[in-house]
This record gives C-alpha cells, sequence and structure tokens, in this order.
C-alpha cells in the first residue's frame, strides 16, 4: 500500500465521513426496520382473521351440502314403505327410479335391519349383494338410534375405496324396516367440489374427521392418511390435540412454522377444515419493497457520502495545513513564524499555540547550543572522561573519554550508551538502578565494565547527574574515570586478606568462613572431614639452614598439598609450619586416602639447599562431621587433638577420630 493511499484511509476526513454514514445507516435501518415489523406484523393478523374467516366459510359450505344430501335421503325414504322393502323386484325397481339419489351419491343401498344390504345401485348398475354391514358402527348408529348419520371415512365393503356414508332410518308407525343409505367416494370430490381446489396460490384447504384422517385433499394420494403427516400442519393438529380437539365453528387460529393455519369444525358433522398459507407469501411485497428501498437508500447514501467528503475536506483544509507545517516544526529549518494556515475557530487557536511553541523551541534552541559550546571548551580541557547524552545517545564527549575508549569524537557522537558497555545486561541494570536516583533528584554512581575500540575491557566509575530531574529531555551529564589500577589494588587487598602471602594457600579467616559453611549444610550435602596438618622435623631446617630455606620448604609442601586435594576442597596454612584441609561431601574412606596421599607427598619432598637436601614429615589428625557435632569449634578441636596424639605417638602418623585409628609411619 503506498503512502498516499495509507494516509487517505487514515485521514480524518474518511474518518469522519465513515461516521456520518455509519449514523444515517443506523438511524435509517432502525426506522426502516421498525416500520417494516410493524407492518409485516398487521399484515400476518389481517390475514390470519382472513383466512379463519374463509375457513369458517368453507365450514358452513360443506354443512349445508351435507345438509342437501340429508334431505335427499329424508325424501326417498319417506316414499319407501316397509312392502317395498320387502319385495326385492319391487324395491329394485324404486331405486332404479331415483334419478337425483345416484345423481349426488356414487352409490345408493337399502340396508336391512339385520345389518344386510337388500339393494345398490352403483354406476347405473342394481345388485343385490347381501354384503353384512352390521359390524360397521354407522350402520349400527342409525339402527339403534332411529336417526340420521354421516360416517367417519371407511373402506367400501364392495370396492375397498375410502368413502363417506350418509344414512337415514326407514320407520314407519314406529317400526324400523331398515334404512337408505348414500355414499360419496372420496376420489371423487363430489361433496367437496370446488372447495379442495390446487392452485398457484400457496393456499392449502384440507378437511379432516375428528380423529385427523384426511377426507378432502388437493393430492389425492393423501385422502385416508393422517394429516399429522402433513409437514405444512402437523404442528398445528399437534396444538390442536393438546387443547382438546375442540371442532369450534367459530374458527381458530393455530400455530405453525412458516404457516398462517386456521381450523374450523363443520356443523352438523364430525369434520373439520384445515386452511395454511405461507407466510413468505404473504410477506413477499415486503420483500421486493425492501429490496427496492434498499437499492434507492444505497444509491442516496454514496451521492450524501460524495457530499459529505467533499464539504469535510474543504473545512478541514486549515487542518492538513497545519499538519504539514507542524512536521517541520523542529528541524530549524523554516522561520517559526512563518507558512502557519490563517484559519478561525479550534483550528486557528491550534495554529497559534503551536506558532508559540516553535517559537519558544527555538529559542532554546539557541540557549542550547550556546550553553553546549560552552560546555564543549570546559570538556575539551578536563582531564576526565565526561560525555553528555540525551536519549541514551552522546551529543557531547571530552577529549580524556576518547583517549580513554580509544574512540575519535566522531565515532561516538550520536551512538547509543550501550555500546560501550562490554555485557548488555549490566547496561539495563545500570538503567534500573539510576531511575530512582534521578527522580529523587540524586545524583548516580556505579562501577561497570566498559569496552574499548580495540575489544579490551576495563572497569569504569560512572557518575551521572540529570541536567533537570523533571524533564529527562534535557539530558544527563556523566564523568567516567578508568579505575584499572584501583579495582587491582582492591582485589589483592581484598585476596590477601583471606590468603597467605607466602604460599599463596587460604588463611585462617577463609578457614573460619567454609568451615561455617560446611558444617551449616551438613543435612544437605552430608559427610565431611577436617584434616590437621602439623610438620615433623621443620625446626630443624629453620634453624640449621635458615628462614629462607624454611620458607622454600613450607612453599614446597603448599604445592604437595594442593597437588592431592580435590577441587572443591580447601588447603589452608594456619600458621608457622601447621596446614589444614576441610574436605566436605567426603566419607571417613575417602579422607583417610586423601590423608594418605599427603603425607606420602610431604614425605617425597627433597629440597636441595646449599649442598644439602633438606627434607620434612608430617603428623595427620583427621575428625569427621558427625551428626552429634556441637560446633565447628568442637569439630577442629577433635582434629587438633587427634593430630597431637598422632604426633606423641611418634610422629609420622595418621590419626582417625572418632574411632580413632593410628596409621604409623
Amino acid at each position: 500500500m503506498s503512502s498516499r493511499v495509507r494516509n487517505f484511509v487514515r485521514s480524518l476526513k474518511l474518518r469522519l465521513t465513515l461516521g456520518v454514514v455509519a449514523v444515517l445507516v443506523l438511524g435509517m435501518g432502525a426506522v426502516a426496520t421498525l416500520l417494516v415489523q410493524h407492518a409485516e406484523r398487521d399484515t400476518l393478523a389481517t390475514q390470519r382473521q382472513r383466512q379463519m374467516s374463509e375457513t369458517v366459510r368453507t365450514a358452513q359450505v360443506l354443512a349445508r351440502r351435507a345438509i342437501d344430501l340429508q334431505r335427499a335421503l329424508q325424501v326417498t325414504a319417506a316414499q319407501l314403505d316397509p312392502s317395498t322393502v320387502a319385495d326385492s323386484p319391487r324395491l329394485a325397481a324404486f331405486i332404479a327410479a331415483q334419478p337425483v339419489l345416484t345423481e349426488v351419491f356414487s352409490s345408493v343401498y337399502v340396508v336391512s335391519p339385520a345389518g344386510k344390504i337388500e339393494v345398490l345401485k352403483q354406476r347405473g348398475a342394481l345388485t343385490f349383494p347381501g354384503s353384512d354391514l352390521s359390524d360397521r358402527p354407522y350402520i349400527h348408529r342409525t339402527l339403534e338410534a332411529r336417526r340420521p348419520f354421516i360416517s367417519g371415512v371407511v373402506a367400501s365393503r364392495i370396492t375397498g375405496d375410502p368413502l363417506i356414508a350418509f344414512t337415514h332410518p326407514l320407520v314407519r308407525d314406529g317400526m324400523l324396516y331398515g334404512l337408505l343409505a348414500g355414499s360419496l367416494r372420496l376420489s371423487d370430490r363430489e361433496l367437496l367440489a370446488d372447495l379442495v381446489v390446487d392452485d398457484d396460490s400457496g393456499s392449502l384447504l384440507v378437511v379432516t374427521d375428528l380423529e385427523g384422517k384426511i377426507i378432502a385433499h388437493p393430492v389425492l394420494k393423501d385422502v385416508s392418511t393422517s394429516i399429522a403427516k402433513q409437514p405444512r400442519l402437523n404442528e398445528a393438529f399437534a396444538a390442536w390435540v393438546a387443547a382438546g380437539s375442540a371442532a369450534e365453528p367459530s374458527g381458530l387460529s393455530l400455530p405453525q412454522r412458516d404457516q398462517i393455519v386456521s381450523v374450523s369444525g363443520v356443523p352438523g358433522t364430525d369434520w373439520v377444515v384445515w386452511r395454511a398459507l405461507p407466510t413468505a407469501e404473504v410477506l413477499a411485497p415486503f420483500a421486493a419493497a425492501r429490496e427496492g428501498a434498499l437499492r434507492l437508500v444505497a444509491g442516496w447514501l454514496a451521492a450524501t457520502s460524495l457530499l459529505v467528503f467533499g464539504l469535510l475536506a474543504w473545512l478541514l483544509n486549515p487542518l492538513a495545513l497545519l499538519s504539514a507545517r507542524a512536521q517541520h516544526l523542529f528541524d530549524g529549518e523554516h522561520d517559526p513564524h512563518e507558512g502557519w494556515p490563517r484559519a478561525q475557530g479550534e483550528i486557528g487557536h491550534l495554529a497559534q499555540v503551536l506558532r508559540h511553541v516553535g517559537s519558544e523551541r527555538a529559542q532554546l534552541e539557541v540557549f542550547n547550543s550556546q550553553v553546549l559550546r560552552k560546555l564543549s571548551s570546559v570538556m575539551s580541557a578536563a582531564p576526565i572522561g565526561i560525555a553528555f547524552t540525551r536519549e541514551a545517545h552522546f551529543e557531547l564527549v571530552s577529549n580524556e573519554l576518547c583517549r580513554m575508549l580509544g574512540r575519535s569524537e566522531g565515532e561516538l557522537l550520536g551512538q547509543p550508551v550501550e555500546k560501550l558497555y562490554a555485557d548488555h545486561a549490566d547496561y539495563l541494570q545500570t538503567l534500573a538502578q539510576m531511575e530512582p536516583m534521578f527522580r529523587d533528584g540524586k545524583p548516580y554512581e556505579g562501577e561497570w565494565k566498559l569496552l574499548r575500540a580495540d575489544g579490551s575491557v576495563f572497569p569504569a566509575q560512572l557518575r551521572g547527574r540529570a541536567v533537570d530531574p523533571t524533564a529527562r529531555a534535557f539530558g544527563i551529564i556523566w564523568t567516567i574515570s578508568d579505575v584499572t589500577t584501583l579495582v587491582a589494588s582492591r582485589e589483592r587487598l581484598e585476596w590477601s586478606a583471606t590468603h597467605d602471602v607466602l604460599t599463596g594457600l587460604a588463611n585462617r579467616k577463609l578457614l573460619a568462613h567454609r568451615l561455617a559453611e560446611v558444617f551449616e549444610a551438613r543435612a544437605e550435602r552430608g559427610a565431611a572431614a577436617v584434616v590437621v596438618i602439623d610438620l615433623d622435623h621443620f625446626k630443624v631446617i629453620n634453624d640449621r639452614a635458615g628462614h629462607a630455606a624454611g620458607d622454600a620448604m613450607l612453599k614446597a609442601v603448599a604445592a604437595a598439598l594442593t597437588s592431592k586435594v580435590r577441587a572443591s576442597d580447601l588447603v589452608v596454612r594456619t600458621g608457622g609450619d601447621e596446614f589444614a584441609l576441610v574436605l566436605p561431601g567426603c566419607s571417613p574412606d575417602a579422607a583417610m586416602r586423601i590423608a594418605d596421599a599427603i603425607l606420602a607427598a610431604v614425605r617425597a619432598i627433597a629440597l636441595p639447599w646449599e649442598g644439602e637436601t633438606l627434607r620434612v614429615g608430617a603428623s595427620l589428625g583427621i575428625a569427621m562431621l558427625e551428626a552429634g557435632t556441637e560446633s565447628v569449634e568442637a569439630w577442629v578441636a577433635q582434629a587438633d587433638a587427634s593430630c597431637y596424639e598422632a604426633k606423641r605417638a611418634g610422629r609420622g602418623a595418621i590419626l582417625a577420630s572418632p574411632g580413632a585409628r593410628l596409621l604409623p609411619a
């Protein structure tokens, strides 16, 4: 992405424009959404009421048709006397002479009081099947109650087709002599003609009995199946059953996902009319209107965005000019009073403030330049290293500092301070230490290892003070001293405080410190031993060959001792011709082996001196650090006592205690 595109994307004009457009979109979207939702809700409510009214009307039409069919049976039954029913030829002639019945019913038949079909007219043909219908509930109820009845969906005993039967009892002078029945095949749609229609409106009309078995459906294969299997009506049917299966003639509205469902009972029958209409079809005009409105709003927003962007670009042009001028506020190439845009309001006030800041900055730079020139003169003559740093970079360095670091002034100016440290961790620690000092208005002082240009490292004493503790941007003044000689002297003093000057071995001070450490850590490190060594026949060398020979012998003994111990052991000259060993983590057997090696090494010393060969022996006492050892003093005293006993036993021996074992020479 180019810088121009990046700047445009980040510009205030674009962000304000997007903000305005976002507010407009949110506001208009919220209002439009509320209006559309309200309109959709009202439309759905109106359509539910309309659907319910249509369902009730359909139920009433079905009720009238059922009444007409029953009335046709009633009129015919009144003409049929007992003698005619008893005479089969006359009965057949009577049924054949009833064209009205055969037109409105699929089949017409007369049933005896015993439940057998006496005569049947179906599709223009008369037959005498004699089939027994006494097991049919509607036949039984008609004969028993002596009143008209409409059956549910049943299968024809003759053809097996699903049908509905209308019955009327034959009664005269209180005597029941049969019943007259007419049936409608559901596949012919005779009862529901012009009511159940499969059109393009998306509306579905279904008629069922109270059990939910379909009597009429636009799809013939669904007739006589359960309405619970209808995906557009199954939820509504479940809700209707849960509510008690009330066949209300006034109609009900039932819940069904994505459908408007209404139901109404057919008066005088056990039938129920169901009607379903997809909500998507009802709301389709709103979807089309919403799509058109979105296109219109999108165009309007695009035009508004361009207008707002242009207006903001014109209003914010002084701010862009101010930003461009402010970028050169501190570079010193422009007159601090020139180049500022003329504007009113907040932008004009900001331009005045920045102009004032630029003027003050220019005056401060002049003052700083004067101070730096004076400081540079002082630093060139200073006998110590001096540096002025700002933002952790060198801005001034003295000649002595350049000499100390082996670098020229040009190599140091502008470089980060951390490059002079031998270890970056030391630089970070310096920062951590000096920050709280400067915050409290105190100078910082520390000793660190610095790096010369040739890669050599030297210790330096650093002292620093912030020019202004409250304004760190003003920088820090440093003095740097090479303290190589001082550090070496200090290290020599520190070494001599814990070591014997003649032999280079540890002295009593370091011995006491190491013994205390081992004693405190006895639980973790385990066994430890102290070996006390007293040279035999050393006084003879001093008396006969002189102190120089004695010193030479002590050095030889120190070398012999050091060569026979482990790296973790400590060899100590405790004074005169006495030595000691501290053996941490050492078992009794290992301590005895080391003592044997020490004794052999001392005996093996043959020091040539003025034509003679000088020799010494040694007596050694070993004391183990046990769980019952009370103190360091008791431990050492035990070793001293063992050494004394070894010497008293004849010299040149090793005595280990506790459990004293004497190893003679």
